[in-house]
């Protein structure tokens, strides 16, 4: 019998096959067969730690360690403040000397850090840790994306993201299964300690595989170095010069999109580190079942992310592939409040479409700053709207937490989530592209050019 699930699969299969194929009609498909699966492994590592934290905190950690639950709240949102304040200047030291580096280093130390979390006995050192965790990743999410835009075309750059973000459902995806029998089997201490060590291991993988730019490749030829340099140097026309990241930072674009990206993270967040917790409250399942139910909504997610990057590089529209999702996600969280408790089941599937619609438009919304902006301060204005981000990630994860433990549900944080995702659906409608006239205009782009998408 043909099940359901086995025809997602195969779909996204499909997708994913004529993809290929399609990148590799113009420029080196060799590029996407030698980094995209590297890449996606490496931020899969570096995201792991933000997911089974909440895994950790459900399983017991705060008994052991004897959180409250305001410092329960408080850690889980702690490693964000450390994420805040290092974008901006992960992503100068990126830009300007080495992405490739830079990652490394973070590997090593993140790997380091993640497994003391399985060590400390008191809570002060946890704090230390959280946020130290916060600030050497940090450096992961610019540096990638930076790193990408030098290999990756306009046309590409949705898919590129699409699988680099990939590593962050599909990590919870298989590491809610995963954390949840090694919480039940050795505990959550030997959890960490375990999930901590691989990046360690494959920092030096990455260090061997990846090149910052195509002119750094030996596996390229001169005249696949040569295809890409000069679609790239086709991008940059008509772009207006923007001198520094001071300028760029105040761009009319850049900021809405800074405060979209707040207002979505919140959503984002408060899921993703108070899912098993909701899910515990809801229910009487064991451990095991909330690590099987908590990694639903992310094979979700999978399968839409693929699918709005798709479209969105084929039709090179990226505003249409983001906010629809948003509302979705919106719309579902509410029906999930008007639900209740009433039906758990009813209520978990309104969470798993409004988890799948929330993750669907990374992809195409990290590939407007550099159709945007030109490439000297591209990099930091990507990081300036992670930052914000992370921000929004923090009060998603603190407040989320904050509002289950003073009401005693899960309703007013099921509120709070779609009223955030609303205000994130109004300011991605609105942004524009850069028009700013203080600048010089360093040419036109031909009506016909694909390397003109429509900021729609």
């Amino acid at each position: 019998m043909f099940r359901p699930t086995e025809h997602a699969v195969l779909c996204l299969a499909a997708i994913l096959k004529e993809e290929i194929q399609f990148m590799g009609e113009k420029l080196a498909s060799s590029r996407w067969s030698r980094l995209m699966p590297v890449i996606f492994i490496t931020y899969s590592l570096a995201y792991l730690d933000r997911s089974n934290y909440s895994l950790g905190a459900a399983a017991g950690m705060a008994k052991d360690l004897n959180i409250t639950a305001s410092a329960s709240a408080f850690l889980a949102a702690l490693f964000f403040l450390g994420y805040f304040f290092f974008q901006v200047p992960s992503a100068s030291y990126a830009q300007r000397r080495s992405a490739k580096k830079l990652i490394f280093y973070a590997l090593i130390l993140w790997g380091i850090l993640a497994s003391c979390i399985g060590i400390v006995t008191n809570i002060w050192v946890l704090f230390v840790i959280r946020f130290m965790i916060g600030i050497v990743e940090a450096a992961i999410m610019p540096a990638m994306l930076i790193l990408l835009s030098n290999w990756f075309t306009s046309g590409e750059r949705s898919k590129a993201n699409t699988f680099l973000i990939l590593g962050n459902p599909v990590t919870v995806l298989w590491m809610s299964v995963v954390s949840a029998y090694l919480v039940s089997s050795v505990g959550w201490r030997w959890m960490f300690i375990i999930e901590g060590l691989p990046s360690i291991i494959w920092a030096f993988v990455w260090l061997r595989m990846i090149d910052n730019s195509p002119n750094d490749a030996t596996w390229l030829s001169a005249g696949q170095k040569k295809d890409i340099n000069d679609e790239f140097a086709r991008e940059q026309v008509g772009l207006h010069a923007v001198p520094n990241y001071r300028e760029a930072f105040k761009q009319k674009a850049v900021i809405q999109l800074c405060i979209q990206y707040f207002f979505w993270s919140i959503g984002v967040y408060g899921f993703v580190m108070w899912l098993p917790s909701i899910i515990k409250t809801a229910s009487s399942f064991d451990i095991v079942v909330i690590g099987w139910l908590t990694a639903i909504p992310y094979l979700l997610a999978t399968v839409l992310m693929v699918v709005a990057s798709f479209f969105s590089d084929r039709l090179l529209k990226r505003k249409l592939f983001i906010w629809p999702f948003l509302l979705v996600a919106a719309v579902a969280f509410y029906a999930s409040y008007l639900v209740g408790t009433s039906n758990f089941w009813l209520s978990f599937i309104l969470l798993v479409i409004a988890g799948g619609a929330m993750y669907a438009p990374y992809g195409p919304f990290f590939a407007i700053v550099p159709e945007i902006l030109p490439k000297n301060v591209a990099g930091g204005a990507m990081a300036l709207v992670n930052s914000f981000g992370a921000l929004g990630s923090f009060a998603g994860a603190y407040f989320v937490g904050f509002l289950n433990n003073v009401t005693g549900s899960n309703d007013a944080s099921y509120i709070f989530m779609a009223l955030s995702l609303i205000i994130a659906v109004v300011f991605t409608i609105v942004v524009k592209a850069v028009t700013t006239p203080d600048f010089k205009v360093q040419g036109t782009i031909p009506a016909a050019s694909p390397s003109a998408p429509a900021l729609r």
